[in-house]
Formats: C-alpha cells, sequence, structure tokens
C-alpha cells in the first residue's frame, strides 16, 4: 500500500523577514516498513465466500463425472444387448434346415432375456396371383426375430428387437 507523504509546514526564519517553508517528509510505511494493517490476513468474510465458490465448483463437477458414468453403464448395457440380439439371430438363421421355431432364455448373469422366433415370411398387402405362384415353389422366405430385454439406467425395462429375412425349405423333413 502507497501512502501519501505528510505535508509539514515551519515557519523558518531569515534574514530581513519571516519566511514559511515547506518541509515534505515520507512516513516510514510508504518506504516499506509493515504496520499493523499490512500484517492482517484475510477476513472470516473473505474465506466463507471463498469456500462457497469452490463447493459450488466441486459440486458441479460430480454431477457432470456422474452423469457421464450413468451415460457409460447405459450404453454398455445396450451394447451388451445388442451382441446377445445379434448373435442370437445369426444362431438362428444358421440352423439348417429353416424350422418354424420359437425359444426363449436368459444369459448367464440373469440379467438378459431374450426370445427368438421363426415363422413363415408373409409380405404385406400380397398379391395373390404370386402367393399361388409361390406355394408350388419348393423354398419359402422365414422371417427371424429376436428380442432382447433387458434392465435400464433407470430400473425400467427395455427391450431391443432385430428381425431378417432367410430363404429356406418349404417343407422341411
Amino acid at each position: 500500500m502507497v501512502f501519501p507523504p505528510r505535508l509539514r509546514l515551519r515557519r523558518r526564519a531569515a534574514p530581513g523577514k519571516g519566511a514559511i517553508r515547506a518541509d515534505v517528509s515520507v512516513p516510514p510505511r510508504a518506504l516499506g516498513a509493515r504496520g499493523p494493517r499490512a500484517t492482517r490476513g484475510f477476513s472470516v468474510l473473505e474465506v466463507l465466500v471463498a469456500f462457497i465458490i469452490v463447493a459450488l465448483v466441486v459440486t458441479a463437477l460430480f454431477q457432470l463425472f456422474g452423469g457421464a458414468l450413468r451415460n457409460a453403464a447405459g450404453a454398455d448395457a445396450w451394447t451388451r444387448a445388442l451382441l446377445v440380439a445379434q448373435s442370437r439371430l445369426e444362431l438362428e438363421a444358421a440352423t439348417l434346415p429353416l424350422r418354424e421355431t420359437n425359444e426363449a432364455g436368459t444369459e448367464a448373469d440373469g440379467r438378459i432375456a431374450w426370445r427368438a422366433a421363426v415363422a413363415p415370411y408373409v409380405p404385406p398387402d400380397p398379391n395373390p396371383d404370386l402367393e399361388r405362384a409361390t406355394e408350388s415353389m419348393p423354398t419359402r422366405l422365414y422371417r427371424i426375430s429376436v428380442d432382447v430385454t433387458f434392465p435400464g439406467d433407470d430400473g425400467k425395462e427395455r427391450t431391443l428387437s432385430l428381425s431378417t429375412v432367410r430363404i429356406g425349405q418349404r417343407n422341411p423333413a
């Protein structure tokens, strides 16, 4: 802190006339000596405000990291369910000959349940003439679908469905 210099007026006797002379003196604090105010630290109010600001920043960071962890856990559950659905779909499609079936089960950890179905594929709005012509063919289209149920991050059940169409024998023995 810089203190203003003190102005001290002194009367000095001069030959013939009385003269007033101004003496400027600098107090010792201005030269760098510490006084009682310079040795004080922070006030309680300043420390309290600093703690509140730090607490708000830390709270925001914890919420940010917590949300990121929840998103990562949700993405992990979704990825595992998708992998189960894809593997079950490929397993059902690779079974030869294709037959109308319904299967269900759960994964080893018991958190992911699946249901697979193989059924004849019926296109929407079929042409009757085309349907009659395909009945005489030795092959037909089958729709293979897999539904996977798994727990979501909010505790509710989520469902993922995949399906495909494959060609197979009409009446396998």
